[in-house]
């Protein structure tokens, strides 16, 4: 596809304290204690109307919704504002040593989800706002939500800070450990070995605890509380408007025609096991808080029996950071999201792929399948810090798998200098994330913009 880098021969071999080397020459340019800063214009945009510019293109009855969800508190503000931090992020300091970020690494984006082998894994787990783009988006959208988390959970200010710098130390030591390693063990390195690095023990509960609930969110889990049997066979889901819909004939027409394309872009072996199911039911289900107004499906299937299948299909759209960035539009944006998780993750779900339906693009991949993440509003002040450092682990080598960790760690360096300067900008942007959310609480108030809560 046009917006990934691809390798026509091997590289010419370097020593590996030349490259540590060159990223240590990367403060000349931009110096570590730089990405503290932040702060206000009058250039600013309005951060009100960047949401409401947002809302364009998405099913307008469903617009109220999204809205009523980001009011709820500065957190929830913060997860469906990627665009209004990609506003800001704009102008921050970055060194150019680009990678391939998430595009929107807040730290409820990352979680447990089943890997080839149904085993339990943990990485970065939204791509939707993914493309190539300076590591330092990511790591100050990550700390800023580390801080915004916290205060919601009402963690003291102290400890917020400190888990913003110790999530950045976190990052740090695991791109330095990564560096240390041979190419191919670091590309499949697991997260156990890196949590073993950043001491989380404080958390090992609340991971084993939400680890087991993901092991039993499964297809089947979803299939026994979301549908039903209306025949010897077939089955339906059960409506739960608004959230969970019918879809006419006509759309659910579509869908299924999607889905056949959809087939031809999944790995070749599996093709054929997707051939063993077949379609029983479609259906319309909002889902998350950023992606509420985008056109989202769920399909059933059922392959032998009342073995079922649940995939979702999911409007792909430009990231929004694209505006600010050199940005390849993409042959298909559900591509470009697809080809982003591969890359950044260690393992993906093995029926990923991407398809358009009525002339938009979508991308395809099991629903709830194994998935599962820790609510971080709920955890005390010493989870929180623990949970900081594991994310920071899981950003770190997720942005060094399309970037030379050595480089990266020759920039970061071993001392406390870039963690206090993250530190600050955190509690600085948290800020202003606080202050934006009032002003949209403020616009819902006076009119300006519809919202609808409890949903």
């Amino acid at each position: 596809m046009s917006s990934t880098a691809t390798t026509s021969a091997f590289r010419t071999w370097e020593d590996p304290a030349e490259v540590r080397a060159r990223g240590k020459a990367l403060r000349d340019k931009v110096s570590r204690r730089a990405h503290a800063e932040w702060s206000v214009d009058l250039s600013r945009p309005d951060p009100v109307a960047v949401i409401d510019k947002g809302n364009v293109g998405r099913i307008p009855d469903l617009v109220p919704l999204r809205i009523g969800r980001m009011i709820e508190s500065p957190f929830a503000f913060l997860r469906g504002a990627a665009a209004v931090m990609a506003e800001d992020l704009r102008g921050t300091p970055v060194t150019g040593s680009d990678v391939q970020i998430c595009g929107d690494a807040h730290v409820a984006n990352f979680g447990f989800f089943g890997s080839a082998e149904r085993q339990l894994v943990m990485d970065v787990n939204d791509f939707d706002e993914s493309l190539r783009g300076p590591w330092e988006y990511d790591l100050k959208r990550f700390v800023a939500s580390v801080v915004v988390a916290g205060r919601q959970a009402g963690v003291r200010e102290a400890l917020c800070r400190d888990s913003a710098a110790d999530a950045v130390r976190a990052y740090r030591h695991t791109v330095d450990t990564i560096a240390g390693m041979g190419v191919l063990r670091a590309w499949q390195v697991k997260e156990d070995e890196l949590f073993a690095t950043v001491d989380v023990e404080q958390l090992d509960a609340t991971l084993r605890r939400v680890a087991e609930k993901s092991r039993r969110n499964t297809s089947g889990k979803v299939a026994s509380r979301w549908t039903q049997r209306i025949e010897r066979s077939r089955w339906k889901f059960i409506e739960q408007p608004p959230v969970l819909r019918e879809v006419d004939p006509t759309t659910a027409g579509e869908v299924v025609a999607g889905l056949s394309a959809y087939a031809t872009t999944v790995h070749d072996e599996r093709r054929w096991l997707l051939g063993r199911y077949a379609v029983s039911d479609v259906a319309f289900r909002i889902s998350g808080l950023g992606s509420v107004g985008l056109r989202t499906y769920i399909v059933l299937l059922h392959g032998n029996g009342e073995d079922p299948l649940i995939l979702q299909v999911k409007e792909a759209r430009p990231p929004a950071l694209a505006p600010h960035l050199p940005y390849e539009p993409p042959d298909h944006e559900g591509h470009r999201t697809i080809w982003a998780q591969r890359l950044m993750q260690t393992t993906s779900d093995i029926l990923l792929g991407w398809t358009s339906i009525r002339g938009r693009p979508y991308y395809v991949r099991q629903f709830r399948d194994m998935k599962g993440s820790v609510e971080l509003e709920s955890l005390p002040g010493n989870e929180i810090d623990d949970y900081a450092r594991l994310v920071g682990a899981l950003l770190a080598r997720a942005h060094s798998r399309s970037l030379d960790a050595r480089l990266l760690a020759g920039y970061c360096g071993s001392g406390d200098t870039l963690d206090h300067a993250l530190q600050r900008f955190a509690v600085s942007y948290a800020d202003q994330t606080e202050a934006d959310h009032a002003a949209l609480v403020s616009a819902v108030r006076a009119g300006r913009l519809p919202a609808e809560t409890g949903v």
